[in-house]
């Protein structure tokens, strides 16, 4: 299940532009930062769309500007959790923070669980606009992304005529100059002023494409080493808790346990010392063998011996059962007796001899 999804999962590397084109694509928003996610609000309706008539959709606040309003929003989205037994932790401390890392990875685990769901494809039926209605500032989000979808079609209708107008404009100042080009005035080293205007707008427009494109790569390298900090504090507390544990009495001694140490306490990246805990593993496990051997030895030498013993004594019982026989039967006195000091005598030294 995406709840139990490590981090090195591939859900974990799916970019934030990705993430949020889903997310807009979904629910009909018009996110351009992870962090606008923080309130919970948009988490909420991402299950909603999932699995519909689970949430309680009218107590979710689309217009949560406290951390108050906002852990009101992450309580609906855990009760819903709860209801679903997802075994997700959800960190709320961390997401109403509005950090950009915390958020973009509860939006990478939910696109997993998502797309584990029904692969990540919102049914035909549900209606994100319509469901929000009845919630706070539900209303003013769906405006404000229906206004930011219309401004952008017009931004790229207006962008397109402004490039066909450019290209009219520069035709006719190339003619321009052909005809100043024929005239008297060309010694004055005159221009046509079309072209002294179009220049300055083609740079300046190309600055800010250039600047916005910085802008974006200036925000994935964040993201990057947020995301790379996270892993080496993640792997650094494994370690420290391996450390702990050699540490420990009852398994310091342990040839292993001080092989780990020894690499744990290297100060450089020398091969030599794999090489020596690897060494020290090797001579442990050489003389556990010799010693298990011994003990097999010993262990063998023993069932023999009792072996022996056993014969020995199978041996002397039928003469003690005839010593007794030659007892009981109607002889002197005398004779019993000698027969039985013999058979004593002869049981001593059988015992002797063991």
């Amino acid at each position: 299940m995406a709840g139990n999804i490590g981090m090195m999962d591939g859900a974990y590397f799916v970019g934030r532009n990705e993430i949020l084109g889903w997310i807009n694509s979904a629910l009909h928003l018009n996110l351009s930062k992870v962090e606008e996610g923080a309130s919970g609000a948009v988490y909420c309706q991402l299950l909603d769309a999932t699995h519909p008539g689970v949430v309680p959709i009218h107590k979710v606040n689309f217009d949560a500007k406290t951390e108050y309003e906002m852990i009101q929003n992450y309580k609906v989205l855990q009760d819903v959790f709860n209801k679903l037994k997802i075994g997700k932790h959800i960190e709320v401390n961390k997401l109403v923070k509005g950090r950009p890392l915390d958020n973009l990875e509860f939006m990478q685990w939910l696109k997993k669980y998502c797309d584990s769901i029904n692969g990540g494809i919102v049914s035909p039926s549900y209606n994100a606009v319509e469901r929000r209605e009845p919630c706070k500032g539900g209303k003013e989000i769906s405006k404000k992304a229906l206004h930011a979808s219309a401004g952008a079609q017009a931004s790229t209708a207006s962008k397109s005529g402004a490039v066909f107008s450019k290209s009219s404009t520069q035709s006719s100042a190339s003619r321009s100059d052909v005809t100043v080009s024929n005239g008297p005035s060309n010694k004055l080293g005159k221009q046509s002023p079309a072209s002294n205007l179009g220049c300055p707008t083609v740079s300046s427009a190309h600055d800010v494409s250039q600047i916005q494109a910085f802008q974006e790569q200036i925000t994935e390298l964040k993201l990057s080493v947020d995301s790379l900090e996270k892993e080496r504090d993640f792997y650094f507390a494994k370690l420290r808790d391996i450390e702990i544990l050699c540490q420990s009495p009852e398994l310091q001694t342990m040839p292993v346990i001080m092989a780990m140490q020894k690499i744990l306490y290297a100060a450089d990246d020398s091969p030599s010392v794999i090489a020596e805990a690897q060494a020290m593993i090797a001579q442990s496990s050489l003389q556990h063998r010799l010693s298990s051997g011994n003990e097999r030895k010993h262990d063998e030498t023993t069932v023999t011996f009792r072996r022996e013993v056993h014969k020995r004594k199978s041996s002397v019982i039928p003469e003690m059962e005839d010593l007794e026989a030659s007892c009981l039967s109607p002889r002197p006195r005398r004779n019993s007796c000698s027969g039985s000091a013999s058979k004593e005598v002869l049981l001593v030294s059988t015992l002797q001899v063991q």
